[in-house]
């Protein structure tokens, strides 16, 4: 086989269809769209319309609310912190921090988190020493009587304009 004889297979290919271009190619008048108005035309945005009847994203009754200053954080479980130094992927005897666990795939790092926030599922089986972002009571208990330690840092907070306080 040569690169000149490479066709593709048969059907593989559609055939471009001429519309609009009289009543004996089949494809005349409407070209196929079988209406006229507003829905023959291009750009046509009947989504959610329901015939000048109450659409129903305005008939359901919106409820709670969303808090737009929220901060996300990322989740570090016991359970998962355990497995990691089990794995040999976070040093056991060493302080970790929240770029060490970035670092070593334990916890995704993204520039919208607010940090590390460390939950009690799971349980530690070692002593370790954790700075996080944020920490359950749950959590420092169970790292402590596992003999280690948590420090907890306060989140960032965003940066405001010293001239104006």
């Amino acid at each position: 086989m040569k690169l000149n004889e490479i066709r593709d297979n048969d059907g593989a290919r559609a055939k471009f269809k001429r519309i609009g271009r009289g009543i004996g190619s089949g494809k005349g008048k409407t070209s196929g769209r079988g209406v006229k108005g507003q829905k023959a035309r291009t750009g046509v945005s009947l989504n959610g319309f329901e015939g000048g009847q109450l659409p129903i994203y305005r008939r359901v009754p919106k409820r709670g609310f969303v808090n737009i200053f929220r901060k996300d954080y990322a989740v570090l479980n016991l359970g998962t912190l355990d497995a990691a130094i089990e794995a040999g992927r976070l040093p056991a005897g060493q302080p970790i921090d929240e770029a060490a666990l970035r670092s070593a795939g334990v916890v995704r790092a993204s520039a919208k988190l607010a940090g590390v926030r460390l939950l009690a599922k799971g349980e530690i089986k070692r002593a370790v020493t954790l700075t996080v972002t944020g920490a359950s009571a749950a959590a420092i208990a169970a790292v402590e009587a596992a003999g280690g330690s948590v420090t907890v840092t306060a989140p960032a907070a965003p940066a405001t304009d010293a001239a104006s306080e």
